[in-house]
């Protein structure tokens, strides 16, 4: 389970936590949203929805992981639940870009933080010294992964402690050591209103991007001892746990800096690093995001090499995909994301987030949609896990994720067409390779 569950952490805990409150404060003042009571409960209210809002999508995934344990994710469960195509279209959307965009830009945002933290390594790599660390960042990791489960489940259980541990260490020193600013935790009469501006939904959309990966566990269902009692637990307290650490980490950035050094900015761990404890506070900010990089980039390399591996072990046309060594790693799966990552890194990563995000929130919204369709078609399925909450648990997340795609394609109209084409490409694709094979077989019954 505590392998699972790092998992979880170390997938959820990106480079978005540490940047998204400069944008949610500027959000705000464009808009004309007053925030002149001092309260600064509406940014802690964002991440709490969006927190909700994630767990929501864990639980529902608990109860299909469960009920369908196969490896693969989205892939395994629209198989299954609507047609074997649009499980494969899923599949071939993560095994491509959904896991290697991420990959590549959190090791982008690796290689600005390090060199951040350690001006000094521009001498020692004077070429374009931020993609040099990135690259070296996924070569080591993915020859990490390459060595055996076991090390792998060891790799990623201490890089992700150790990030909690950092973590942890900035919330108590930053709290203990900050000059207070003059603001309130405490809701004010004026932010009644606040969850139904047009600033405070519009900022939803940087909270939903941070607290994306809450369902990395339901990608290695074949790999977790005990799925049924073991992958609940660590989804639900995965996410959890980090909705704890993202709400007190943008509490200290709210409470030792002023709202208006944050907005707009970045580097917002970098900048209440600075107002807490000087220049050095700032470099060390810098790498303490560094650590949880490299485990955020392991997690995403397990997971997304899982789901090629998956894909290769149902379709005999790719079933080189599903080659593993005598230690049971998929070491096919684990090179050709390898490539794709080195491919995307020489894209602007705002333009490839863009691109992907709206497709990753779509097949989300299908598959917790799909614990209600299960429900229904599958009445007796065995289901050892079943949904907390349920029909309102599935019903908040999918009403509020399609609220936030709806806005992503307005204010990205030109990357979410091209995310769309990149879906579609995945019906020819699917035609070729699915001859020959009974419709049970690619619907995994």
């Amino acid at each position: 389970m505590w392998p699972a569950a790092a998992l979880v952490v170390s997938n959820m805990i990106g480079v978005g936590v540490f940047t998204s409150l400069g944008f949610q404060v500027d959000d705000f003042s464009s808009k004309g949203t007053s925030l002149l009571s001092g309260s600064v409960f509406p940014f802690i209210l964002l991440w709490i929805v969006g927190g909700v809002l994630a767990l929501c999508g864990a639980l529902c995934y608990a109860e299909l992981a469960t009920a369908l344990p196969r490896s693969g994710g989205e892939y395994n469960f629209l198989s299954r639940i609507y047609h074997p195509c649009v499980g494969f279209c899923t599949g071939l959307t993560s095994a491509t870009v959904g896991f290697a965009a991420p990959i590549a830009i959190s090791a982008q945002a690796f290689g600005k933080y390090l060199t951040s933290a350690f001006p000094n390594m521009a001498g020692v790599v004077p070429n374009n010294t931020e993609h040099a660390t990135a690259l070296l960042l996924v070569v080591l990791i993915t020859g990490a992964h390459l060595r055996s489960l076991r090390f792998t489940g060891w790799f990623q259980t201490a890089a992700t402690v150790m990030t909690i541990v950092l973590i942890l260490t900035f919330i108590v020193t930053g709290f203990s050591f900050a000059t207070p600013q003059p603001v309130t935790f405490a809701p004010h009469r004026a932010d009644i209103s606040m969850p139904i501006l047009a600033a405070f939904w519009g900022s939803l959309i940087y909270v939903m991007y941070s607290y994306s990966g809450w369902n990395a566990a339901a990608y290695i269902v074949g790999e977790v001892q005990d799925p049924p009692r073991s992958l609940p637990r660590a989804l639900i307290l995965g996410t959890t746990f980090v909705i704890f650490l993202y709400v007190t980490v943008n509490a200290v950035f709210l409470y030792s800096t002023p709202l208006a050094h944050l907005a707009g900015q970045l580097q917002v761990a970098h900048i209440s690093g600075e107002d807490i404890f000087g220049k050095t506070g700032a470099r060390l900010a810098d790498g303490l995001i560094c650590v949880g990089l490299v485990a955020n980039v392991s997690g995403m390399i397990w997971v997304g090499s899982r789901v090629t591996e998956a894909i290769g072990a149902r379709y005999p046309r790719l079933s080189f995909f599903g080659r593993t060594t005598n230690k049971r790693v998929p070491y096919v799966a684990l090179i050709y994301q390898f490539a794709i990552v080195c491919v995307l890194l020489f894209f602007d990563p705002e333009t490839v987030m863009h691109y992907v995000g709206s497709v990753l929130w779509f097949w989300s919204f299908l598959a917790v949609a799909g614990v209600i369709v299960l429900r229904f078609r599958e009445p007796n399925l065995a289901r050892p896990y079943r949904t907390w909450g349920y029909p309102a648990t599935p019903l908040i997340f999918s009403v509020i994720t399609i609220f936030c795609l709806i806005q992503n394609v307005q204010d990205n109209p030109g990357q979410s067409a091209i995310g769309a084409v990149t879906v579609l490409i995945g019906i020819p694709v699917y035609l070729w390779a699915s001859r020959g094979v009974s419709l049970a077989e690619l619907r995994g019954e």
